[in-house]
């Protein structure tokens, strides 16, 4: 991972007065999608269609990770079915 795409959707939760850092909804659908090989295109549509319907996410958001991640062409016919 390059720093930009390990950086990008980077969200600070404290649990238990602990600091964690944790991906954001939309930046970890994208990353199933860049990893889809390992976790496979099921695991990558689900996270999809779930963080769709749960409104966890805006196409915008998907589109911009997408682009850093560089898997803008990959997810683009997937994100067009959701609209």
């Amino acid at each position: 991972m390059s720093a930009e795409s390990l950086n990008a959707g980077v969200e600070t939760h404290f649990i238990e007065g602990v600091s964690i850092r944790v991906f954001n909804p939309a930046k970890t659908v994208v990353d199933c999608f860049k990893y889809r090989g390992k976790v496979g295109l099921d695991v990558a549509l689900e996270a999809l269609r779930e963080g769709w319907s749960a409104r966890k996410f805006s196409i915008d958001e998907l589109q911009h990770y997408a682009k850093i991640c560089r898997v803008q062409k990959v997810m683009q016919p997937y994100l067009e079915s959701l609209v």
